[in-house]
């Protein structure tokens, strides 16, 4: 099965920067790599719902963003490395989540995040006023 790992959050101050990673491991399900993943990335706060930052098509050529992170973070990935980032630039205090990385195979990148089917265990982002 299909093993996600995020790595990179921390706490730091309004405006700062910071990246995420998220690698894949494990056994891949018969003919599939992890080009064959739509990669997302999700973040939820304590009492809030859990809402989509940004997601990535395996070619790279179809990318969607949250319109509260436009401009500010940029996702990408490097699938020789089964590897997916997340550039995260003038943080705000509202940008403090939980962040989480998901999978699903496909191509689409705005598909409902139950259809994402596998799920890192988190990394916890606080950026401080």
């Amino acid at each position: 099965q299909v093993q996600l790992s995020e790595s990179g959050g921390g706490l730091l101050q309004a405006g700062g920067s910071l990246r995420l990673a998220c690698a894949a491991s494990g056994r891949y399900p018969p003919g599939r790599t992890f080009s064959s993943y739509v990669m997302g990335w999700f973040r939820q706060a304590p009492g809030k719902e859990r809402t989509l930052v940004a997601a990535i098509s395996g070619s790279g050529s179809s990318i969607r963003y949250a319109d509260s992170v436009k401009g500010r973070f940029t996702i990408s990935r490097d699938d020789g490395k089964n590897t997916v980032f997340l550039k995260m630039n003038r943080l705000k205090p509202e940008d403090s989540a939980v962040y989480y990385c998901a999978a699903r195979v496909g191509t689409v990148v705005s598909r409902p995040q139950n259809e994402y089917r596998y799920w890192g265990q988190g990394t916890q982002v606080t950026v401080s006023s």
